[in-house]
């Protein structure tokens, strides 16, 4: 078996470093040829000892720590939003996976669908802002476009290759967050210490806020559109504080 060159996007991250360590499980199967972080510089660095990618990426002001962290070692190293793409459209890449934040995975990973290179991603905010753009890219490109968030991935396992032409209801779940049952007069207080409290799961403050003021899933449900190929108004939310279900179809 072929082993794929893999380019990791938010290396440093928690799903990032999950990553990782799927790939050290699995040596015979995948090769890390490029790595990107914004400001973990440390963590970088280590994981280029570890892992000996050919290029990395990071943030222009942690750029030059990196280089002194990294020594001598056989790498390129680029910077800020440009070293994303860079890394993300090299040749011979077979898997972009997508963990960054916000905004700026946009165009690195709607330069590797242009490239029909196959995208895992967990960043969400791409297919929010232009998932027309980007899947229609996929499919005139020949890229596919596989979610490994938790939801997302959920769906995809559950349909298994069915078409969602014979899909009547995609279900994603919410745990509710840190205020769910709080009546409205008690809200009126919280303090950003309080939001960042997820009940269930430790996450970036990012996440954390946009679940606490459930305006993740609103996210989630206009990714969920576009990756499925669904109006809608076929997918519901269910509050399920319990978390043991990510989602149904």
């Amino acid at each position: 078996m072929d082993k794929k060159n893999v380019v990791l996007l938010g290396s440093t991250g928690s799903i990032g470093k999950n990553v990782l360590r799927v790939i050290e499980s699995f040596p015979q199967r995948f090769n890390v040829v490029g790595l990107a972080a914004n400001r973990n510089v440390e963590v970088l660095a280590d994981q280029v000892r570890r892992f000996g990618p050919r290029a990395v990426s990071v943030g222009e002001a942690g750029a030059p720590d990196l280089k002194r962290l990294i020594g001598g070692a056989e790498v390129r190293v680029f910077e800020g939003d440009a070293g994303l793409v860079e890394v993300a459209t090299m040749d011979g890449v077979d898997i972009v996976v997508s963990a960054v934040v916000g905004a700026v995975g946009l165009e690195p990973v709607l330069r590797a669908a242009e490239r029909g290179t196959r995208i895992a991603i967990a960043n969400k905010e791409p297919l929010v802002m232009a998932g027309e753009i980007i899947m229609g890219t996929a499919r005139r490109c020949g890229a596919r476009i596989l979610p490994i968030d938790s939801e997302h991935s959920a769906v995809f396992q559950c349909l298994d290759g069915t078409p969602t032409s014979a899909v009547r209801r995609i279900i994603l779940t919410a745990s509710g967050g840190p205020f769910y049952g709080k009546r409205r007069d008690e809200l009126t207080g919280v303090t950003p210490a309080q939001a960042l409290a997820h009940p269930t799961w430790q996450m970036g403050p990012k996440i954390s806020i946009d679940s606490a003021t459930l305006m993740n899933k609103g996210l989630e449900i206009i990714e969920a559109m576009w990756l499925f190929d669904v109006g809608i108004d076929r997918i519901d939310v269910l509050i399920h504080p319990q978390s043991a279900v990510h989602s149904l179809v």
